[in-house]
């Protein structure tokens, strides 16, 4: 399969060429850009252009970028106004937080992908039909942005009752948006289980967010190398392969002390990946 990284496993830290020098080097030929303000500043037109210009010259490709989630650079820690959630009833907040998320895609004009990865809700969030018809609104209105752009809009599988793979689908049914999906393994893992999960979104994945948990807590574990991680790899990698020509199988990682460098962990965790047997191999 195709190999890619988020760059989320360094998110507290500002993405730079260097950063990006090493992840190429790692082996991996696909990378998506996590849009946190303390990481890739998209407002920032120097440090877009910068990474834009080491991206024409490289073989390394972006695959995506990651919705913000909060609009400041510290996880949202100003406070709950710093929150960009598509569901916001008001209309007024709301179209602000469109906005954020529309500043973010214009990176795609100096830095071409394929997609941008958005969540629907917040971790927790309840279901309320009136959030999911203000996400209808905010994505009805972003995917013609995002597509003037040459990019597309996949939905994640998050932990709130608005995300689940079930819910996704019922969205999609409901408001007939043409849209498709990022599978993210440890979300399933702490939800209705990866396999239920991937077999409800097959369909429609087009790319993947792959790591670990405890399954309560979405942990981002290294895959393999972290205790305490609960998923099972061989059947959830017989899953993916099943469609693998849909999507890269793309690592989603936590910057972990105790873990060491996660750069230098890459390369074991999908060599263990990929040789997990395949069912013709037992």
């Amino acid at each position: 399969m195709l190999h890619a990284v988020s760059t989320h496993f360094f998110v507290n830290h500002r993405l730079n060429t260097v950063w990006l020098d090493k992840i190429w080097k790692s082996g991996v030929p696909a990378v998506e850009i996590f849009c946190a303000r303390q990481h890739l500043d998209y407002y920032n037109k120097e440090q877009v252009n910068e990474l834009g210009h080491w991206f024409q010259d490289s073989p390394l490709y972006l695959h995506a970028l990651h919705a913000p989630m909060y609009s400041d650079d510290c996880w949202g820690r100003t406070g709950p106004n710093a929150v960009i959630t598509i569901t916001e009833p008001v209309k007024s907040k709301r179209a602000a937080m469109v906005d954020e998320i529309k500043r973010a895609l214009e990176v795609a004009e100096v830095i071409p992908c394929k997609y941008l990865i958005q969540h629907i809700g917040v971790g927790g969030e309840e279901y309320d039909e009136q959030k999911l018809e203000a996400a209808f609104t905010a994505l009805d209105e972003l995917r013609v942005f995002a597509k003037q752009r040459g990019v597309e809009i996949l939905l994640e599988n998050i932990p709130n009752k608005l995300s689940s793979a079930e819910r996704l689908v019922h969205f999609l049914e409901m408001t007939h948006l043409d849209l498709h999906f990022c599978f993210d393994t440890g979300h399933a893992n702490v939800m209705e289980g990866v396999e239920q999960a991937y077999q409800i979104m097959a369909d429609r994945i087009r790319s993947t967010h792959v790591h670990d948990n405890d399954s309560v807590n979405d942990a981002h574990f290294f895959p393999y190398l972290k205790p305490g991680g609960t998923t099972n790899w061989r059947k959830t990698m017989r899953l993916l392969r099943s469609r693998q020509s849909n999507y890269p199988l793309l690592l989603e990682l936590k910057e972990d002390p105790s873990m060491g460098s996660a750069l230098d962990a890459i390369p074991e965790i999908f060599d263990r990946l990929e040789s997990e047997p395949s069912e013709e191999q037992d």
